[in-house]
């Protein structure tokens, strides 16, 4: 469907901010919103990247099973379980059709004997979305390599199947852990794949439980995954594929994540009967992507909005189980200045190709000046508007953001709130939204606050602003 013009994208969205208006005198304070929030602590995905050819292969004795970089020696457990596994794993490498040169690595395993292969939805994202400019193969632990063809993905688990054409001899497979029998707390896991294209690897872990708040499951895996390793099988001590290897945090030492096998083998009974995709699957990836962005609207509608006090404000920050939520003090270089900071992040985000969509994020700067005086406050608190960064600029994912502010009183709080929608130029009919908001009631106090919605519906974009402008409260000292 066409995206709406511009005339109709600010119409729309002034009549939410319109339904809060507010016509009071308090205008004339205009104190603008807050700065941009520092970015959370992310997962990184252990696959899909671009490698140097020229590295020098890890040397490893003959038949043994090497590490990942880094890791300790193996135990004779993991080397049985990577001799098991060794003849079902593959690299799954994306090629330039016209340079015929690797553009990135996965890794990926059999799990049909026609020669069904299950990977992340991230290594095989340019065959989905851009087939005419690239071509998939996999590669086998002897070298043999051979074409694939992509069947089915699923993006908001981040999946996909991939089929190997032409093999005539049945493929090894690697079967899955039955759902019945349950992971116990600290089993041992055996994570497997090809870490920077230089050579096969298994990783020991445990299994440490479902990921906290993650909104789609994920498997907490105390191991280690490096790039490269994406897509590839996460074992039991029977070699049985329990996860699928996908991402790991940056800021921690042997915190990595799997997908339960359970949305694998959903995927390949849904890919068994399924004709090869050769042409750009954008309108499958929309489809899926506005699933997501329903589900989490409706989640975030539904769940409680929590009131966090910075004195008299009260600003809403989502219910515990939905967020994580980080806060910080600090006494600034700026005399006089009391300053608050939070920020919660709802772990959402999924693959739309080379970037990710799908997260929601909020912010909150207080201030307090009592001894300040007005007019050097106002200095101070309107700055950091200036520092906000807004998608103004398009670029080759999405239009420029077109914003519209007014003064709200969506209560006891006169506000003064911004919103901006920047539409997918791919993905009709979603966009990226950013509401400001800042207080105008007081003459050295203010609190500014900032929500960030990815790939979201229009209407729904427009519900979560209102939801959110609303729930900004003012309670009087007694």
């Amino acid at each position: 469907m066409p995206l709406p013009s511009l005339r109709r994208l600010r119409l729309a969205v002034s009549s939410v901010l319109l339904l809060l208006l507010c016509a009071t005198a308090q205008a004339q304070n205009t104190v603008p919103p807050t700065p941009a929030p520092a970015p959370a602590a992310t997962a990184q995905p252990a696959g899909a990247e671009p490698v140097d050819p020229n590295a020098p292969p890890a040397s490893a004795a003959p038949g043994a099973a090497p590490a990942a970089a880094g890791t300790a020696p193996l135990s004779r457990d993991a080397r049985r379980i990577y001799e098991l596994s060794r003849d079902k794993l593959l690299q799954i490498r994306t090629l330039l059709r016209n340079a015929d040169t690797q553009a990135s690595i996965g890794s990926g395993f059999f799990v049909s004997a026609d020669g069904l292969i299950v990977t992340n939805f991230h290594v095989a994202s340019q065959l989905a979305l851009e087939p005419e400019r690239y071509r998939g193969v996999y590669v086998t632990m002897d070298g043999q390599e051979g074409e694939v063809e992509l069947l089915a993905f699923d993006v908001q688990h981040d999946l996909a199947v991939l089929r190997a054409k032409g093999r005539t001899a049945a493929a090894p497979v690697l079967g899955f852990r039955p759902d019945t029998d349950a992971l116990a707390q600290g089993e041992r896991i055996y994570s497997l794949g090809n870490p920077l294209d230089i050579g096969f690897a298994v990783t020991e872990g445990t299994y440490n439980g479902l990921v906290r708040r993650s909104f789609y499951p994920r498997i907490f895996f105390g191991g280690t995954l490096n790039p490269g390793m994406s897509g590839g099988p996460a074992v039991d001590d029977a070699g049985r594929v329990l996860g699928v290897n996908v991402a790991k945090r940056m800021d921690g030492e042997q915190v990595s994540f799997l997908i339960p096998a359970e949305f694998a083998q959903a995927l390949v009974q849904r890919a068994a009967n399924a004709q090869p995709i050769t042409q750009a699957a954008y309108a499958e990836v929309t489809r899926q992507l506005t699933e997501h962005q329903q589900r989490l609207s409706e989640r975030f509608l539904k769940a409680p909005l929590r009131e966090q006090r910075h004195g008299n404000y009260r600003v809403p920050v989502p219910d515990d189980a939905l967020a994580r939520c980080w806060g910080s003090g600090r006494d600034p270089s700026f005399p006089g200045l009391n300053l608050e900071r939070t920020q919660c992040r709802i772990d959402s985000d999924v693959v739309a190709g080379d970037f990710n969509t799908g997260a929601v994020r909020l912010s909150y700067e207080a201030y307090n000046a009592p001894t300040l005086g007005a007019l050097r406050f106002a200095r101070m608190y309107s700055q950091s508007f200036a520092n906000e960064n807004l998608p103004t600029r398009g670029n080759r994912h999405q239009t420029g953001a077109e914003c519209t502010e007014r003064f709200v009183d969506p209560g006891s709080l006169p506000l003064r709130a911004v919103v901006c929608l920047s539409a997918y130029r791919k993905l009709t009919g979603l966009y990226n939204m950013t509401v400001l908001v800042t207080s105008v009631n007081q003459s050295t106090q203010g609190v500014l606050g900032r929500l960030d919605v990815q790939g979201v519906a229009f209407d729904n974009s427009m519900k979560l602003a209102g939801h959110y402008l609303k729930a900004f409260r003012w309670e009087a000292a007694p």
